[in-house]
């Protein structure tokens, strides 16, 4: 990892029905493809599956969410309405761990 580059957050969570859930965030440099100079995830869904249940995420610049196999772009409300939004698109029982 760049050195310009600093993990602001990075967990992961694995459930016994085989769902993963994740929040990375990274602090970047600003620039086109990072407005914010943030690069981020929130990631719900099965562990080895291709699509997830939610994601969240600017991987490639573009703000999107992810719901199974659709991918839609969308605003950036801030990260913290982000988190908001994918927690509370969790299961009930598994809220209390984030």
């Amino acid at each position: 990892m760049a050195d310009d580059v600093v993990v602001l957050e990075d967990e992961t969570k694995a459930y016994d029905d085989g769902t993963v859930a994740r929040i990375r965030i990274l602090s970047v440099p600003v620039s086109e493809r990072f407005e914010e100079g943030l690069k981020y995830t929130f990631h719900y869904g099965p562990a080895d599956a291709e699509h997830p249940y939610i994601r969240f995420d600017n991987h490639h610049g573009t703000h999107e969410l992810h719901r199974g196999a659709a991918t839609h772009e969308c605003t950036f409300p801030g990260i913290k309405t982000l988190y908001r939004a994918w927690l509370a698109a969790l299961p009930a029982e598994k809220r209390a761990d984030w």
